[in-house]
């Protein structure tokens, strides 16, 4: 394996003082990546506290076995299994919940990984390389009317049936098992492209989340987390891209409003069951500097709601 690029944390302050942290809370990391947020929220704390840190890749539980801190508790699986693995640690409620979405730079910058078309590697994109299908795997056996819905509905990709077809076509001379391949395979399929993106961009991007199911684990991960945040407890989800910022947007937004009831049902709004959620602030987005020195950054949007004391 290459070495580990740096991996820079996004909205490291501004999540972190989202949580509202608790000296002798426990809040869990859904993402733990390299750690920064992690070993932020670990320094807030004070001696009675407890974080709990998830990643399903191997090599963050790595970097998180460095850290010789007896408040942290990692644990190697997906965030979608929270509530279980909660149970499993005999942990009924939290103080704060944050998800630090997409990928890490890391993921992104090691060739071996295959989620870069940068680079001339083996096309994996998992997120968690000891378990699961590869992409060049699905794409070997995927129907063109399946590659196509992927490459849409994950990806936007306006030419994703064209794109489908081609890499259907190139099956027929072999497996496409590199990035470059598949990188060159949508070169020639797409017909235009923005200015300053490469065609494959959002091909690569659509078969990531979709290999890795990112945004169902996020769709089961955010009930789980309001059922178990105590009163007062937040939860911070800091997205990258316009498919995740709208599920968790869209689910503060349900949360945070009594139920919808019919107009003339006569129920007076005092009577109403109170929202289990209230929205703290509007959305946050990276400031120019940091999106100076981390253009990764660019796309970044932090929402934070608050359990009320309504019961779960």
């Amino acid at each position: 394996m290459s070495p580990s690029p740096k991996h820079v944390t996004v909205l490291l302050s501004e999540a972190v003082a989202a949580l509202a942290i608790r000296p002798d809370g426990v809040y869990v990391d859904g993402t733990f990546g390299r750690g920064g947020h992690s070993r932020a929220i670990l320094a807030a704390l004070g001696p009675q506290g407890r974080l709990i840190a998830f990643d399903r890749d191997p090599s963050a539980i790595e970097v998180g076995r460095e850290i010789a801190d007896p408040r942290l508790t990692l644990v190697h699986a997906p965030f979608s299994s929270f509530a279980d693995e909660l149970d499993g640690l005999g942990v009924s409620r939290v103080d704060g919940v944050l998800l630090d979405l997409g990928v890490s730079s890391p993921q992104l910058d090691e060739p071996e990984r295959g989620m870069s078309f940068r680079f001339d590697a083996p096309l994996d994109m998992r997120m968690d390389t000891s378990r699961g299908q590869t992409v060049a795997q699905w794409l070997a056996e995927a129907s063109v009317a399946q590659i196509t819905e992927v490459l849409r509905d994950y990806g936007e990709e306006r030419f994703a049936h064209a794109i489908a077809k081609a890499i259907a076509a190139a099956r027929t001379g072999g497996v496409v098992a590199t990035t470059r391949q598949l990188a060159a395979i949508v070169e020639k399929a797409v017909r235009t492209r923005e200015p300053g993106q490469h065609p494959a961009t959002r091909s690569f991007q659509a078969l990531r989340i979709f290999i890795n199911q990112e945004l169902e684990e996020l769709s089961l991960i955010l009930p789980d987390t309001v059922a178990r945040l105590k009163p007062g407890g937040r939860l911070v989800v800091i997205s990258f891209h316009s498919l995740e910022d709208r599920i968790v947007k869209r689910f503060m937004r349900d949360e945070s409003r009594p139920p919808q009831l019919p107009s003339r049902l006569p129920v007076r709004a005092a009577d109403l069951p109170q929202p289990r959620l209230a929205l703290v602030g509007k959305a946050a987005r990276p400031g120019d500097a940091e999106v100076a020195a981390n253009p990764r950054a660019r796309s970044a949007v932090m929402r934070v709601a608050e359990r009320t004391e309504v019961s779960a």
